[in-house]
């Protein structure tokens, strides 16, 4: 008898420390990662909306831009880039949409996280209009096209031919209040 209170003791624990872990993960970890990432200057973080001005084109030069979407592990979104990779001279307009269904029975709302790999070439990706610039509001079942619009920056390193612009979506329908008119 005194050995099944231990083991139900020792489960009881470990179920509790396997939780405090995911919170840990979900919580703690992205402000941190966030906070690192500002503080070093890596990461691939890109800045927030850049606005276009005068840039010449190189048209001796080509970069490939890959794009990759991931969903947190909490979103049960559709979420996926319309084109896998482009190429584009750098100095030139690229336009790219991504793909989101919200394939619940609730309305959510969304939140896009870029990364720019590889990390040396974040501050010259440059985006002009984004969807994650702002939360994405889907009602249920409901789908929607988002774009982005980039340029690559003609001072990117000539080692650079490959850029990749990743997305990890993340529900955060609990975290802002919803309104009706968002999801409509």
């Amino acid at each position: 008898m005194n050995s099944s209170k231990t083991h139900r003791s020792v489960v009881i624990k470990s179920m509790f420390g396997v939780v405090v872990m995911f919170m840990f993960a979900i919580f703690v970890l992205p402000p941190l990662y966030d906070l690192f990432c500002e503080i070093t200057g890596i990461g691939g973080k890109t800045a927030g909306a850049y606005t276009a001005t005068e840039i010449t084109v190189d048209t001796s030069r080509e970069v490939e831009v890959q794009f990759v979407a991931t969903n947190n592990a909490t979103m049960p979104w559709d979420f996926f880039p319309v084109e896998h990779k482009v190429t584009v001279h750098p100095g030139e307009s690229k336009e790219i949409v991504f793909y989101a269904r919200n394939r619940t029975g609730s309305d959510m709302i969304g939140q896009a996280i870029p990364n720019v790999l590889p990390n040396s070439a974040a501050d010259y990706f440059l985006k002009t209009e984004c969807f994650c610039f702002n939360n994405q509001p889907l009602a249920a079942g409901e789908e929607a096209e988002l774009a982005v619009v980039f340029i690559i920056d003609p001072d990117l390193p000539a080692s650079v031919n490959t850029v990749t612009l990743s997305y990890t979506i993340f529900d955060i329908t609990d975290r802002v209040p919803m309104q009706v008119s968002q999801v409509q």
